[in-house]
């Protein structure tokens, strides 16, 4: 767990997650709403995502903070988390060689 410690760590492990319930609701939950009549899921899982988003945005802004991000990157890496597949892409692009830099 020692990648929890910094705000970069914790931002990639809430980005996977956020990005794994994002493409769950669109590509599970929304089709077994509207295909098979089971609104359930959409309220189970698209509650766990909002809670997952609203903890993306707050590690954004807290990695954005300790590491003197650019207006540009921090608008990158928020936006991100509004695209299905988003914040891998991020973490990928952005987040891991920032922590390759680190080491």
């Amino acid at each position: 767990m020692q990648f929890m410690k910094t705000s970069l760590g914790r931002l990639r492990v809430i980005g996977w997650w956020e990005g794994v319930s994002f493409l769950l609701l669109l590509g599970v939950a929304m089709p077994l709403k509207y295909f098979a009549d089971w609104p359930l899921a959409v309220r189970y899982v698209g509650m766990a995502h909002g809670i997952l988003f609203l903890l993306y945005v707050a590690a954004a802004i807290q990695a954005a903070l300790d590491h003197n991000w650019s207006w540009k990157r921090t608008a990158l890496v928020l936006a991100a988390s509004l695209l299905p597949g988003g914040p891998f892409v991020v973490d990928a692009r952005i987040l891991r060689p920032e922590l390759a830099e680190q080491r």
